[in-house]
């Protein structure tokens, strides 16, 4: 395991959270601020959780908390669909959020499968 920043998932992790703060403003979350604190906790929780994984020391630790990350992404991509139905974001910007939030949960796919591939071989 190396740095987390050189990591390209951790790279699109931390775009998606800008993106997620940029369309998740208190006016447009109308004061449901539970909804929009939650919305961007998921997403913190992404690259946070990629970042923990590669500073986790073993592989078996890290994996966890790739597997957190993936789980967080799921989380956000529901979210992104609940705050759209309801107004809070429009159609571009969840469009934009799932495409983002997509590619990253195939990448997490892949470091993971490869990362159990090189523990499976321990």
């Amino acid at each position: 395991m190396g740095r987390f920043q050189d990591l390209e998932v951790w790279c699109l992790a931390k775009d998606l959270a800008k993106l997620v703060y940029k369309v998740s403003t208190p006016e447009k979350f109308q004061n449901d601020f539970g909804l929009m604190d939650q919305f961007r906790r998921a997403c913190i929780s992404i690259s946070s959780n990629i970042a923990e994984g590669e500073e986790a020391g073993t592989l078996k630790s890290g994996l966890n908390y790739l597997k957190i990350a993936k789980a967080s992404n799921a989380e956000l991509r529901s979210q992104s669909i609940i705050a759209h139905d309801i107004g809070y974001i429009n159609e571009e910007e969840k469009n934009e959020i799932l495409e983002l939030s997509n590619l990253i949960s195939k990448k997490l796919f892949f470091l993971i499968k490869y990362r159990k591939s090189l523990l499976n071989k321990k």
